[in-house]
């Protein structure tokens, strides 16, 4: 059952009338799923407002005005009368097959670089809920970078992922992880095969094991190659891999690689999966329609650009009924969402059990770097000596493994401390705020994965630095990383953020100078 909530027009912050829809999930429809209802636990809320048609319209006609001007400035480029800065090739050169194709290109000399001031700022503190960027200026729009010899000091840092507040190089993390460079040293050059199995490493893997309540798991000194590296040892030729739209480019190049045959499903659309699982039951594969070898669902705990969290009860319905395999990506929802902080699958109350590959990253919520995989006894001791990542790799720096240790021993609670209840009472407070100030905003109400609709191709620039000059750091996105019609800023909400950052931040969000640029 969907309950579909309609507001009446309100325009606080935009100069425009909007009608905000959000759907309160009670228990998601499914004909084909029995006891639906018992799925869901507790109420699922998740917004996705469809962008208003005037918005839409005037976002297009930006983006046609700067296509416009980007052709006028190519022709200008061709003939010598504008300077060019882009790679081209040499005269000589130009019989040879092209290095650079010049119309892929289009997007990046005449969009990205006029609000390229926006990334890769350099940062020279440690990225904690406030942090120093190194002051910086371009006097060729935006083609190269000078720094001024300035500091920007205490901006508040809302683009990490530093969810429970462990990036900090002081407090009982950072001790441990210098008493541990003191022991081991920074790196063991060496891979886990070898020479670089040390006993930190054991330590790490039966705590997370522990923490994520499967039989065993491995860690891996990269959240990328965790599953770009690791699916391909999972599934091949004769595999069928179905993946959510949305799902990370680890996940995407995993599945590429593995060479299987990739089927996409719908954002979070159970309707769309169930659909394809039946297809490939029914049809098998393609020509010979034989059976697939194995079936695996790719889905993410919380979505990285839409906040949103995986219908996970459903998908694990599903994934039984039709008898398929469950990868799971937690890497923004393992220490940020549940009772206990252990992801999507605690924050259902469900049992670990029922996903097949339990998979997640040391990056956000623990503070450090790296990943790691859960499952059963069986899948670890296989991908031991068959995944890339574990025989090829350097093993992880021994103060990163004593930092998650570290770290871990704190979201469970050792210590007395209550960070993900602090991480989720900041979450629903600053969405409340934007909600209440007019503003839309994505995903699921418990996501600490806040995006903020811009639209027009004007604010993207406009909102970073009108924001940083208010010392606030954001993140902006936009085409291609988004739908064309969907830039957004996005927040990232952690459990080090005072009631006082997150004031500053919604209402100097709220400043109408930033706005009236289209």
């Amino acid at each position: 059952m969907f309950i579909l909530l309609l507001t009446g027009p309100s325009g606080h912050g935009h100069g425009l009338s909007r009608v905000t829809t959000s759907f309160l999930v009670l228990f998601p429809q499914n004909h084909s799923v029995p006891n639906n209802s018992s799925l869901y636990k507790k109420p699922f809320v998740e917004s996705f407002e469809e962008t208003p048609l005037l918005v839409a319209v005037l976002t297009y006609m930006g983006y046609g005005i700067l296509t416009i001007f980007g052709y006028l400035r190519d022709f200008l480029r061709q003939w010598n009368i504008e300077k060019c800065h882009v790679a081209r090739e040499r005269e000589e050169q130009k019989d040879f097959v092209p290095l650079y194709q010049d119309f892929e290109n289009f997007y990046t000399r005449n969009l990205y670089m006029r609000i390229r001031d926006n990334w890769n700022r350099p940062i020279c503190s440690v990225p904690g809920a406030k942090m120093d960027l190194v002051e910086r200026v371009s006097h060729d729009y935006n083609w190269t970078f000078e720094h001024t010899g300035k500091v920007v000091k205490d901006v508040i840092n809302m683009g990490s992922y530093n969810y429970l507040g462990f990036a900090e190089n002081i407090g009982a993390c950072a001790d441990a992880a210098v008493k541990a460079t003191h022991k081991y040293g920074a790196g063991v050059s060496s891979t886990r095969c070898e020479m670089g199995n040390l006993d930190i490493h054991e330590e790490l893997e039966q705590l997370v094991a522990r923490f994520l309540g499967v039989e065993s798991s491995m860690a891996f000194g990269m959240g990328f190659a965790t599953n770009s590296m690791n699916i391909p040892a999972l599934t091949g030729k004769g595999c069928l891999i179905l993946s959510d739209e949305l799902n990370h480019a680890s996940l995407v190049l995993g599945a590429r690689l593995s060479g299987s045959t990739i089927r996409v499903f719908k954002h979070n659309n159970m309707q769309s999966l169930e659909k394809l699982l039946r297809d490939a039951i029914v049809h098998g594969q393609p020509r010979t329609h034989r059976p697939w070898k194995k079936i695996l669902i790719v889905v993410e705990g919380i979505y990285s650009m839409e906040g949103s969290v995986v219908r996970l009860p459903e998908v694990i319905a599903l994934k039984k009924r039709y008898k398929a395999y469950l990868y799971l990506d937690e890497a923004h929802s393992i220490g940020a969402l549940g009772p206990n902080g252990r992801g999507v699958v605690d924050y259902f109350g469900l049992d670990p059990k029922d996903v097949d590959i339990m998979m997640g990253t040391f990056t956000k919520s623990f503070g450090a770097a790296g990943g790691y995989i859960g499952g059963k006894k069986e899948l670890i001791d296989y991908l031991r000596t068959h995944s890339h990542s574990a025989l090829y790799a350097t093993s992880m720096s021994p103060p990163v493994a004593q930092q998650i240790i570290t770290s871990m021993k704190i979201i469970m609670g050792e210590d007395g401390t209550k960070l993900g209840m602090q991480l989720s009472e900041n979450t629903t407070y600053f969405r409340r705020k934007l909600r209440d100030m007019g503003f839309i905003i994505y995903g699921n109400d418990d996501s600490p994965v806040v995006p903020m609709m811009l639209y027009m191709p004007a604010k993207i620039g406009a909102f970073g630095r009108e924001m940083l000059k208010r010392n606030i750091g954001t993140v902006v996105v936009g085409f291609p990383a988004t739908p064309i019609i969907e830039s957004r800023a996005r927040f990232c909400i952690s459990a080090a953020h005072t009631r006082e950052m997150l004031d500053t931040v919604s209402h100097l969000a709220n400043l109408k100078p930033i706005y009236i640029c289209i």
